[in-house]
């Protein structure tokens, strides 16, 4: 895992619509291997419906998603997703949670502890296997559901707001614990976000939607290491806010097209 995924995802001409709303027009970006994409954008501007479109959950209606390169050998699914709700099952340890993600594959039980074994160590939960869900934070929980996902040695991961469900000191706290586990795992990483901190501190590139029907309305690339990131520096201060200068006008021009549509 300490090498880093060597498979990146490409989003070509992506549009959909559910009945006659239409959510997404004409998306196109790419995640690069070894690195985390956050999309950010309005409410409603489609990034979770990109999200499972990216990772086959939903058929676009136009366009097509590619992933390129080469899986690696102990890879067990291309594909892995961590929800912003835990989805963890709470008459199953931690390392049950863990393992249930290992149950149907061609691993050996030896094997498959061994995995639960590297990812708990991983995640700082070691000390955690045999506790239940419930005796469990938020944050410990949501740290059980990234280490899940790590287990089948995905080639790219799916993030779905996953701090969203925790307190502010909570979320605050895990963020930079968050950025160190995605620096040590190097999985590929497309992210979904409304948390403009969070996308600062973790996507090297950071995709802008605009209100729906969402288009690419900007990319910005962050060079920084995670590692080397601080919620003081004055650099991604500037970027944080001029992208939040971005989606607060595409929310205020929404909020009054909503309003001539009721005048």
């Amino acid at each position: 895992m300490g090498e880093g995924s060597r498979v990146g995802l490409a989003l070509t001409g992506i549009s959909h619509r559910y009945r006659a709303l239409q959510v997404l027009e004409n998306v196109s970006l790419t995640v690069a291997p070894g690195e985390v994409t956050v999309l950010i954008g309005p409410s409603g501007c489609g990034k979770s419906t990109l999200l499972s479109i990216a990772g086959g959950l939903l058929k676009p209606d136009a366009g097509r998603v590619e992933w390129e390169g080469v899986l690696a050998p102990d890879c067990l699914n291309p594909f892995a997703t961590v929800f912003q709700d835990f989805a963890l099952l709470p008459w199953r340890s931690v390392a049950g949670n863990i393992g249930l993600a290992l149950e149907h594959t061609e691993l050996t039980k030896p094997k498959r502890a061994v995995r639960i074994a590297e990812v708990l160590e991983l995640t700082g939960l070691a000390d955690f296997a045999r506790a239940w869900p419930r005796q469990l934070s938020g944050g410990m929980r949501q740290r059980v559901g990234i280490a899940r996902a790590l287990a089948v040695r995905p080639a790219i991961m799916l993030m779905d707001e996953p701090l969203s469900a925790l307190d502010a000191q909570t979320r605050a706290l895990l963020l930079d614990e968050f950025a160190a586990l995605i620096a040590r795992a190097g999985t590929t990483t497309l992210y979904v976000t409304h948390n403009l901190a969070e996308a600062v501190r973790l996507g090297h590139q950071i995709v802008v939607l605009s209100r729906r029907p969402g288009r690419v309305r900007a990319i910005e690339r962050i060079d920084l290491p995670l590692g080397d990131r601080s919620p003081e520096d004055s650099d991604l201060r500037a970027i944080e806010s001029r992208l939040w200068a971005m989606i607060r006008d595409e929310a205020s021009a929404a909020e009054k097209e909503a309003g001539h549509d009721h005048a």
